[in-house]
């Protein structure tokens, strides 16, 4: 992509291959397919065709941002930043708003073939990018505009991919964050500034550590675990909190139910078809089977009412209490599985990964907040979104996902010592 050399051997306005890495900051590019990617985790989707258009749409759009965000500010860069391609002319103006304008459309078709929600969400994003490079980046409201257009690249994910986004806005909440505390650093870093920003941005890198190591962690990296969307037992409409099969009744509690009846082990009466179903084991031929209602026959006088006190005591103990034949209360959980431990365990490690990647360089330009160090504060704080959609991910029980992002960060680091991510 080179234009033709003029006199003395100089590059046309069309610039080189190098020109436009510079231009749209390749390096930075390798922080984009994990919003796309956390955001089908959120959803408890795994990646699928409408995640790909995802990602192809946010790779677009964002490199569209950096092509308009040069275009626009290709004043001011000719006294700060007259390196830059744009001032420097190697790369003419139109030419980075031809790219723009194309990148867009592309990032919306994308979008658009991924379902008319996934295509409002990038409409909205796109957008969001055009008035954040056009018009607001300069005001106070220019970093929360940025952070909303991190917030819906994620969003874009989760509706491209499963249809739906609710599951998603805290992790998108999240990564929103995150990203108005890098743009408000960045305000400053090429002219140096105070250490307000950066210890904003450190508490800020804080409090989104400690969130992400709250609430349940999914058992496996499968999918949902409990409390997520897996089956559930359903015992006469009563909703348990276990999933179907590991009812912790178990057999052992059936036997010894069986034995503290008076019908006795051997009678395949009302007491031996309530623990069959409880305890999801097949009765007789047309017996109950797990998740079958608990509706013993009743005999004349309250007989098996009478009957089954035992069973009723038994299953209480288990969590199912059985009043007039109905569940009173829910099927314990089970324990927690070594899944759970290993899941809990990755969470902490990726969270520490975020932490060390964003922290070090923030607390150098707390102290010194000169515009080199302000600059390398941005650029880690942006390398540190990859650690950042791993935890979500993996939080999300994702870990094949989150895996996949780490070993982006090498690549992305030494992209960055050739092309500048800010």
């Amino acid at each position: 992509m080179t234009g033709g050399a003029g006199e003395g051997g100089e590059r046309g306005p069309l610039g080189t291959w190098g020109d436009w890495a510079e231009l749209l900051r390749v390096s930075a590019l390798f922080t984009v397919p994990g919003d796309a990617l956390a955001g089908a985790a959120a959803a408890r989707r795994g990646p699928n065709r409408g995640t790909a258009l995802a990602v192809c749409a946010s790779l677009c759009l964002y490199e569209a941002g950096m092509a308009l965000n040069d275009w626009a500010d290709r004043d001011i860069d000719a006294v700060e930043r007259p390196g830059r391609p744009l001032p420097s002319g190697r790369i003419a103006p139109a030419a980075a708003l031809t790219a723009a304008t194309g990148l867009t459309a592309t990032g919306l078709l994308c979008a658009a073939a991924a379902g008319p929600r996934a295509l409002a969400t990038a409409t909205a994003l796109a957008g969001t990018v055009w008035a954040y490079d056009l018009g607001l980046k300069n005001t106070p409201a220019g970093p929360p505009t940025m952070a909303a257009a991190r917030a819906l690249d994620l969003l874009l994910g989760a509706t491209a991919s499963a249809g739906h986004l609710r599951p998603a806005l805290r992790p998108a909440a999240l990564l929103g964050a995150h990203t108005l505390a890098v743009t408000t650093v960045s305000r400053r870093e090429a002219t140096g500034g105070s250490s307000t920003a950066p210890l904003g941005a450190l508490a800020t890198g804080a409090m989104i550590a400690w969130s992400t190591t709250r609430g349940p962690v999914p058992a496996s990296g499968r999918g949902p675990g409990v409390g997520h969307g897996a089956p559930v037992a359903v015992v006469n409409g009563a909703t348990s909190g276990a999933p179907v099969g590991s009812v912790a009744a178990g057999g052992a509690t059936a036997a010894l139910a069986r034995r503290l009846s008076p019908a006795g082990p051997r009678r395949a009466g009302p007491a031996r078809r309530l623990t069959s179903a409880a305890t999801g084991r097949g009765g007789p031929a047309g017996g109950p089977r797990a998740g079958a209602g608990l509706r013993p026959t009743v005999a004349p006088g309250g007989a098996a009412a009478e009957r089954t006190r035992p069973v009723g005591r038994i299953a209480a103990v288990a969590g199912v209490g059985l009043v007039g034949g109905r569940a009173g209360g829910a099927l314990p959980r089970s324990g927690p599985s070594r899944g759970a431990a290993v899941s809990r365990f990755a969470g902490v490690a990726l969270v520490g990964g975020y932490v060390a990647t964003v922290a070090r360089p923030l607390a150098h330009a707390a102290l010194n907040p000169s515009p080199y160090l302000l600059q390398r504060a941005v650029g880690s704080g942006i390398r540190a979104m990859i650690p950042l959609q791993a935890v979500l991910a993996s939080r999300a029980g994702a870990h094949r996902t989150a895996a996949g992002l780490l070993a982006l960060m090498p690549v992305a680091r030494r992209l960055s010592r050739k092309v500048s991510a800010t």
